[in-house]
């Protein structure tokens, strides 16, 4: 199986409540790495970014210790490497920083890793990742060979202040973003406000369903999370309760996680409801860790050695 990977990498500060600070990679970071702990070698992750050429060599090493992961499409640029500093005031508000975006990943970087692809994951981390132009060249691309794209809204509904901080806002084409995909991820907040028109969830997902995506997954942190599926053009709705983590620490990258999981076992049993389920808890998993130390803690949950029961449940 071949997954290529898009989205811009982070290198992230996070200042915690209680004012420590953790710094680690972040940004596709982590649906990269994810992947590579819950797929075997036999797979392939082709993660597509660029990275500063002063921060390249030491993420190549990093990259190197997972033999399921092709850097070959990872490439240097002048200049630094986006640097997102996250500030938590609690467990689940927090203000982001980010200097130094990344320019969007040229289509012509892309194109060589869909080659095989069985399917494409693109997470708009900083919002900024790729065009709508892009986007539209990728659905275009894989579409006669029916490769299912899995769309993470992510940044998309973030702003950029002249002091560098983020905010909240609608995303006027969005109709445009989020059709013709297999899955949309939003987290409640980015679907409260990605439309001009504040469209409640139930309706929001009717309207995305209706544009030929297959599924919207909607994640509320400690609360669980919601799909919604077009089931021959009946809309079903599954509720999934919230894990408590044993030591909730660090919330960064849940959502990146949770993408990258529901991916993984979604690409090998084909079963919606179970890849969400599975999704998760390992994003509970994560939400243990400060950043993305520890990470490969996550590979206890290799999609292959999962039982019968949680393959299909």
């Amino acid at each position: 199986m071949i997954i290529p990977v898009i989205g811009h990498l982070c290198l992230d500060i996070i200042e915690h409540p209680d004012k420590t600070e953790t710094q680690s990679y972040g940004g596709i970071f982590f649906s990269v790495v994810t992947l590579a702990n819950l797929l075997s070698a036999k797979d392939t992750i082709r993660p597509v970014f660029g990275v500063g050429k002063g921060d390249y060599d030491e993420l190549i090493e990093r990259l190197s210790r997972y033999p399921n992961v092709d850097c070959s499409g990872i490439f240097k640029f002048n200049g630094p490497t986006n640097q997102v500093r996250l500030m938590y005031s609690s467990k689940e508000q927090r203000i982001e920083c980010s200097k130094s975006i990344s320019e969007p990943i040229p289509w012509k970087r892309i194109r060589p890793e869909l080659s095989h692809a069985d399917m494409v994951l693109v997470n708009m981390i900083s919002g900024m990742d790729i065009t709508l132009e892009t986007l539209d060249e990728i659905r275009m691309d894989v579409r006669d060979d029916h490769v299912p794209v899995y769309l993470d809204v992510h940044s998309l509904t973030l702003g950029i202040n002249p002091d560098f901080t983020r905010f909240h806002r609608s995303v006027e084409q969005w109709r445009r973003w989020l059709f013709m995909l297999h899955a949309v991820h939003l987290n409640e907040e980015e679907a409260s406000i990605l439309t001009n028109e504040r469209l409640d969830e139930p309706t929001l997902a009717k309207h995305v369903l209706a544009m030929n995506t297959k599924t919207v997954h909607i994640t509320r942190g400690r609360r669980g999370c919601t799909v919604y599926v077009d089931e021959h053009k009946h809309i079903q709705r599954a509720d999934f309760q919230g894990i408590e983590p044993e030591k909730g620490i660090d919330p960064t990258g849940c959502g990146d996680v949770f993408v990258a999981a529901y991916c993984a076992h979604y690409m090998k049993f084909k079963n919606i409801n179970s890849a969400v389920e599975f999704a998760n808890r390992v994003a509970a998993r994560k939400a243990q860790m400060p950043g993305s130390t520890d990470i490969d803690t996550l590979s206890s949950f290799r999609v292959e050695d999962l039982s019968l029961q949680e393959r299909t449940a």
